[in-house]
Order: C-alpha cells, then structure tokens, then sequence
C-alpha cells in the first residue's frame, strides 16, 4: 500500500473513536478513552492489568495500534472491555 492510498483510507477514520462487534452481533462505536485489559505482560504492562486507550492508529500494513500512555502497542495484546 502506498502513501497515497493509506492517506486516502485514513481520510475516513479517527484515532479517538473505534467500531467494535458484540458478543450479539450488534454493531457499537467506542470513544477514546476505551479501557481494555492486557492478555499479556508487554512493555511495562502486566497481565490482567485495565488500561485506558488514548488513542487507535494504523500501521502502513493496516494493523491496528493502541496508544496507552503515550505508548503504541498492537491491539492483539489487550481484550476490550464494554
């Protein structure tokens, strides 16, 4: 993916607010803060830990990335908390 066409995808997205699939199904936008917990220890983060999502940001191969304290971690490592 090019530039270009990354800026062009971004064009249609925010780093404070992400769509997330229930357990039921339903469709639902969080907003930043998002709190999420950690699967696994990462960085200075500990297993079991709730943490808040500042912001949500992609990487140039479209994996999605949680800023958390100023910190980017992917997604994979936490589980969202509704």
């Amino acid at each position: 993916m090019t530039k270009k066409e990354l800026a062009e995808l971004l064009k249609y997205s925010s780093p404070r607010e992400i769509y997330v699939i229930t357990h039921y199904g339903v469709l639902i936008r969080l907003f930043c803060p998002v709190k999420v917990r950690v699967l696994q220890d990462i960085g200075i983060l500990k297993r079991g830990q709730i943490v808040l999502v500042q912001e949500i940001k992609v990487t140039y191969e479209l994996k999605t990335v949680y800023i958390i304290n100023n910190d980017a971690y992917f997604y994979y490592y936490f589980d969202i908390i509704m």
